[in-house]
């Protein structure tokens, strides 16, 4: 439930916290006092649409703020907050949205930066925001099934589940399907273009670690003749006529003599020896290389061959020889299937089918369990609708079948009504006025209260357009969801603002020129004066206070007979 709402410079809110408690609170006040703003606040904090005119006018952004208590039955809040690394202490949630003047916003959870959609979904777990303009859901045929499907959800999950996985498959499958058809022409030209490609690569024989050796050599053969110079200086230097090696021998001889004598000799001598036996072994090497040493021009021009070959094949498929081999591999395996199309053809087909029949299967399953379910929906609507006084309306679920699957299976699922006696029923959205509408909405929500699991429940003057005994049946049956979940409603019915627990007044004022709306949780008197005011309008009178406690007395009356 929400617990706490704090709401700064947001339309013409400047700074307001308001505390909710269980049961019914009932927003009373006139017309544009901000009674719809402050409903504006959770609909953001619930992940609603975002937008610069929300700010008020003077400020660089709006602050929202939520607290709401949950308990461990909200399991899917829990899993959800534990997937993006959220704790929840002392089972609360707080909410924060910030929206500055473009637009922009900043969602957090428990003091954590999400991105909206992750408030959006904890938030449309927390709060369930019911207007005049959703009434609008009933008139779309198309959304009849998904409220059946919330209504017979224990027993139509898991099937639904099952169905929904197979028709992806199936779905998937008839586009490859397609694809393999249509595209015989592109097929053709494919298998030209990897087969060309595939010889090019296989010819060139590429081999991981080549292109490097490839490198190397090169660079040797046209440095050929100063690394022949510089080699054959470096020889003569130590074994030529310089005779390098041959006094390094001297000195090694010499210091022979004197280590066993002097100390101090002894270490040097080891690394003049050390040093002649080094420069002894690269010498030795420097010859070798030498006397292979031999310009070879063919060869240069291989190298330069193979390694341009190296770089156009880098050039089309792949900027290193490991990529151009995956690239080949993958191009084999396109080859084969195309090559291979009418034989994968026949293996889809032969899946497709054995999919279209377990699919039929689900599908027959859904149908019977929403049938089952249409039964007993159309029975507690009525019943609902009776308390309401339409005692005359006759509800049913009616069934049409698809020919094709879709998401939902192949039922075609619309609600009709008959609310005169002796009229067929006829598809809701063409003979239901708005009353009706709202009644049936309010039956639906009665009926979806107790089980669906949102913490809180709001209703933005969905009360409007009736009086009398249908306002009193109204406001009873709004008392009733209250008892499942906590339920704030904005209302101009002094019936529905008579069974509250909880009554706050909105007011509008003007102080130095700015507007300002103010929130006060009124006492039992003031509720009297408050409810009078709404019976009557602007004038109140003993009379209208009278009529406005005796209201009172039977809201509580009536109120204890729910319980």
């Amino acid at each position: 439930m929400l617990r706490e709402l704090n709401i700064r410079n947001f339309a013409i809110i400047d700074d307001l916290t308001v505390s909710f408690l269980e049961g019914l609170t009932v927003l009373t006040g006139e017309t544009g006092a901000g009674k719809s703003i402050i409903i504006d606040a959770v609909h953001q904090l619930a992940g609603g649409r975002a937008s610069y005119e929300f700010v008020r006018h003077g400020a660089n952004k709006a602050e929202l703020t939520g607290l709401f208590q949950i308990t461990n039955n909200h399991k899917i809040i829990y899993e959800k907050l534990e997937e993006v690394g959220i704790e929840i202490e002392e089972d609360s949630i707080i909410l924060q949205r910030e929206i500055n003047d473009k637009g922009k916003s900043v969602c957090r959870i428990n003091g954590k930066l999400v991105p909206l959609s992750i408030l959006r979904e904890v938030g449309g777990k927390l709060v369930d925001i019911h207007g005049q303009h959703e009434n609008q859901e009933l008139m779309d045929e198309k959304l009849h099934i998904r409220l059946l499907d919330h209504f017979a959800h224990k027993k139509i999950s898991t099937i639904k589940e099952q169905y929904e996985k197979t028709y992806y498959a199936y779905r998937d499958l008839s586009k490859e399907i397609i694809q393999l058809s249509n595209d015989e022409k592109q097929s053709i030209q494919k298998i030209d273009m990897y087969q060309f490609q595939i010889k090019e690569i296989e010819d060139a024989k590429l081999k991981i670690g080549e292109e490097e050796e490839l490198l190397e050599e090169r660079k040797r053969l046209s440095n050929f003749h100063k690394i022949f110079e510089r080699a054959n200086i470096a020889y003569e230097a130590i074994s030529g006529d310089m005779n390098g090696l041959d006094l390094i021998g001297k000195s090694m001889g010499a210091l022979d003599d004197i280590a066993e004598l002097d100390s101090q000799f002894k270490e040097i001598q080891e690394i003049v020896t050390s040093s002649f036996y080094s420069l002894q072994d690269a010498s030795y090497q420097i010859k070798s290389i030498l006397d292979d040493l031999e310009f070879n021009p063919e060869r240069l021009n291989e190298v330069e061959h193979r390694l341009t070959q190296y770089q156009t094949l880098k050039r089309k498929y792949g900027s290193s020889v490991e990529e151009i081999l995956s690239y080949l591999e993958k191009i084999s395996g396109e080859l084969n299937q195309l090559l291979n199309r009418d034989e994968a053809l026949r293996l889809a087909e032969q899946k497709l089918k054995k999919l279209e029949e377990t699919l039929e299967q689900f599908a027959n399953e859904l149908t019977n369990v929403r049938k089952e379910c249409a039964q007993q929906l159309s029975e507690a609507i009525m019943e609902q609708l009776r308390d309401l006084h339409m005692e005359k309306a006759k509800f049913i679920v009616n069934f049409e079948t698809h020919k094709q699957f879709d998401i939902n299976g192949r039922d075609i699922v619309t609600f009709y009504i008959s609310t005169n006696v002796g009229e067929p029923p006829k598809s809701l959205p063409k003979i239901a006025s708005g009353g009706e509408l709202s009644r049936i909405m309010l039956a639906l929500k009665t009926i979806f209260s107790s089980s669906e699991g949102v913490t809180s429940i709001i209703f933005d003057e969905v009360d409007t357009g009736v009086s009398g005994r249908v306002a009193q049946a109204i406001a009873e049956k709004i008392s009733a969801i209250s008892n499942h979940s906590q339920v704030l409603c904005i209302t101009h019915l002094p019936q529905v603002a008579a069974m509250a627990d909880q009554h706050y007044l909105i007011r509008k004022d003007v102080e130095d020129n700015r507007t300002f709306t103010t929130v006060s949780n009124i006492t039992v008197e003031e509720r009297a004066v408050e409810i009078s005011r709404m019976m009557s309008g602007s004038e109140i009178t003993d009379l209208t206070i009278q009529h406005a406690k005796e209201l009172l007395n039977l809201a509580k009356e009536r109120k204890s007979s729910q319980k």
